[in-house]
This record gives C-alpha cells, structure tokens and sequence, in this order.
C-alpha cells in the first residue's frame, strides 16, 4: 500500500522527498498537492504549467506526483471548480495522478435528498472527464450502492482502471450524524469487491490506525496531511498507540506520552529523532514541527511497510494483536477481519453479514 505524502505549497518544509535535506525519508515514493493552492497564487501556476510539477518541486524521478482537484476549497469558498484551467493544469503540469475537476462531498449530517444531489453532481462530472486518465471519485455515504451502481453500469467508467474514494474521514471522526463504524467498513469492503481489478485510491486517510484498515481491504494507495497537521499541534504518533502531546502549542490539548513511551521515543530511528532526539520533537518554531512532521510521516511509512509484510507471510492477526495497544483500533480492527472473514461466504459480493461476530 502506498502512502502519499500531502504537501502545504504555503510551507514546503520539511523536503521529505529532497535527497539533500537531512529530513529525507527513502522510503517515501508519492507525495500530493492541491490544485486549490495554484489556484490562488496565478504566479505559482504558472511556474508549476511551465516547469511541470515535478521539476518545480524538485521531486525525484522515483516519487510519483499526485494532484488533489481541491474540492473541500472550491465548495467551501468558490463553489465550482474553474474545469478549463484545471485541464489546463494538468495537461501542463503533468501530474502522474490526478482525479476529476471536483467531486461533491456528502457530509454527513446532510438529508438523503442533498446526498443523492451530490452523487448526481460527482457522477455527471465523472461522466464528462471519463477521458484523458482523470480518476473518477465515488464517496462512502448513505447512497454507495447507487454509486457502485452507476459506475458498473457505464461502459466506459467500469473498465476505468482506478477509482478514488472520499467521504470516509468525516464518518470515521464521528461528526455530527456520522455512519456507523461497521457500515463505514462494510461500505469498503463492498467497493474493494465490485471493484477487484481496480487500483482504489482513498482521501485523507493516513493514521496509524486507519492505515492498518486500508491495508486490510486491499486499498492500493492513501493520501494523508495528517503528518503535518499533528506536528502542528505538537503531537507525535506512536506506532500502534495512536497519538502524543510532546510540545504545547496554544490551546492544543491532548494526551503525553508515559514512561516507557518517552523511551520508544528516545528509540526512535526517524532522521529527525536520529539527529535532533526528543530536544528536536520538543522544540517550538520551524524546526520543532519540522523534526515531528518528519517523525509522524516515517512513523506511517514503517507501519505501512509493516502492515504489507505481515499480511503477505500470514502472521498479521498474531501480531497486530501485540502491536496495538489502543483498545479503539483494535475494537476497529476486530470488526474489519470479522466482516472479512464473513464475506468468504459469500462470493457474489452481497452484503449478508453474520452477526454471530
């Protein structure tokens, strides 16, 4: 499963990707930007159309760029997507990734009447950038069968080799009116199997513990800011405990690691811990958020990696059992394997779910 780092072009700090910067992480081989912020800046635009992407960022030739089409900015702030001028983005910034011009996010508070206007919405933009390798975009809601449906009914979008997926973060933070968990999951599991010859990318996805539900329903790739907003706030993830306050930054709160977790931090063999210690994930200013963004990000990457490989050799159950400590996620992660496990029954890829589990 790959993970994609997604960049603030307001703050490129730390280069991650930069093989010269001393927060370089190898293991790091997609990163994301959002058309939101070409968009605003006319003279960032066109360096980025001129140079391409790539060469304007100074990525590497072995890290894919990926582009988020910025719809949360535009339905927030603009309503619509300018579709010209991100075609011509993306024919000039040639992107390796990149979606539809926008998609419509059902929230999930919204009534079913505004849910299925923004299915409408997606899918006739879908339909119109069914072309030229723009990913179509489905979300996780009340209506994702209609979705599943649409999409497997058009010629064209059902032989589509990838798809996005979006609308999970907003469920799984519990906002107001929030699907339940277990459909939350039974909604992806039911795309993973309609979709078995599909690379599915998901949105925003990128905690440790989310990671370990995207690896269980074979999704191929998930974006996450998440690195950067936690380091932020001065919180630092731990590999199977979820997340710690190490500096205070205003009103931020949260909770501070305990004994033993100060020592897997002192531990740590992330550049940033390797050179700058806990003194670096402490400090306050530039170099504080730079040491833990860098910290959060290869936290991600090795428990991405480690997901993979207990996966592949069969011994994920044993160890994710000692892994996570967090009795949240591992509720989580129980009912993933259960609905999994469930589903062998039956091949037809319908949801007639046990509830012995």
């Amino acid at each position: 499963m790959e993970v994609v780092a997604g960049l603030n072009l307001s703050n490129l700090k730390p280069r991650v990707w930069d093989p010269e910067s001393p927060y370089y992480l190898a293991d790091l081989h997609a990163v994301m930007v959002s058309y939101a912020d070409f968009h605003r800046a006319p003279a960032r635009r066109r360096a980025a159309m001129n140079q391409t992407l790539r060469n304007w960022l100074g990525v590497p030739p072995h890290i894919r760029m990926y582009l988020d089409n910025g719809a949360f900015f535009f339905l927030k702030r603009e309503g619509y997507v300018p579709q010209h001028e991100y075609e011509e983005f993306v024919r000039a910034a040639q992107p390796d990734w990149y979606p539809i011009p926008q998609d419509f996010i059902p929230t999930p508070q919204m009534d079913d009447e505004s849910q299925q206007h923004c299915l409408r919405r997606t899918m006739k933009m879908n339909l119109e950038f069914k072309h030229d390798g723009f990913v179509p975009v489905m979300h996780i809601g009340r209506h994702l069968t209609t979705y599943i449906d649409a999409f497997m009914h058009h010629e064209l979008l059902a032989h589509k080799k990838q798809v996005a997926l979006g609308g999970i973060v907003p469920n799984l933070l519990r906002a107001p009116k929030a699907m339940p968990y277990l459909d939350v999951l039974r909604g992806l599991l039911q795309v993973r199997r309609v979709m078995a010859d599909k690379q599915i990318h998901v949105f925003g996805i990128g905690g440790t513990a989310t990671l370990h539900l995207a690896a269980l329903f074979q999704i191929d790739s998930v974006d996450s800011s998440g690195w950067r907003n936690r380091a932020a706030r001065g919180i630092v993830q731990l590999p199977g405990r979820g997340d710690r306050v190490v500096a205070r930054m205003g009103s931020w709160r949260g909770r501070e690691p305990d004994a033993a977790e100060w020592r897997m931090l002192e531990q740590c063999r992330c550049p940033a811990c390797q050179r700058f210690g806990i003194a670096g994930l402490t400090a306050n200013g530039i170099d504080g958020f730079c040491h833990r963004a860098t910290h959060n990000l290869w936290v991600l990457l090795q428990e991405a990696r480690a997901i993979d490989e207990h996966l592949k050799d069969g011994t994920y159950r044993h160890w994710h059992q000692a892994h996570i400590e967090n009795s949240i996620y591992g509720r989580l992660l129980h009912a993933a394997m259960a609905l999994i496990e469930d589903q062998r029954w039956h091949p037809d890829g319908s949801t007639s779910y046990s509830q012995e589990r």
